[in-house]
């Protein structure tokens, strides 16, 4: 998964250290992370990268884009983020569904959200 932002540093610090994830390598413009449980590599892009392809989507941004990680423990995860000083953008709650949720987000307006299914709807 790629997403082109402005700062790819900022962006790339900001989940290595909140989301545990590890940087394979880096070039300008360009961070590639990776976690050996979580089924997909994130790449941040610069926004405008001359190599970006395809072209007519270099200047765009990872708007409006929610990462999603389900969680076995939500509550221990919101304690987590809040003790390492994220700002939490939406705070935890439970839809009638059994989704139970909160969202942060990165330096560059990435979005993650963090999701528990719960069994008993009561928890």
């Amino acid at each position: 998964m790629s997403l082109s932002v402005d700062d790819v540093t900022a962006s790339a610090n900001s989940v290595k250290k909140h989301f545990g994830f590890n940087q394979e390598m880096s070039a300008e413009g360009f961070v590639p992370l990776f976690r050996s449980d979580a089924g997909f590599n994130l790449i941040f892009l610069q926004v405008g990268l001359k190599s970006f392809k395809p072209i007519h989507l270099s200047g765009h941004r990872a708007d409006g884009l929610v990462i999603v990680f389900v969680v076995d423990h939500i509550n221990s995860e919101y304690v987590r983020l809040q003790a390492d000083g994220v700002e939490i953008t939406t705070a935890i709650e439970t839809e009638p569904w059994g989704e139970r949720f909160f969202q942060v987000t990165d330096p560059n307006g990435v979005v993650f959200q963090l999701v528990q299914w719960m069994t008993d709807q009561a928890a």
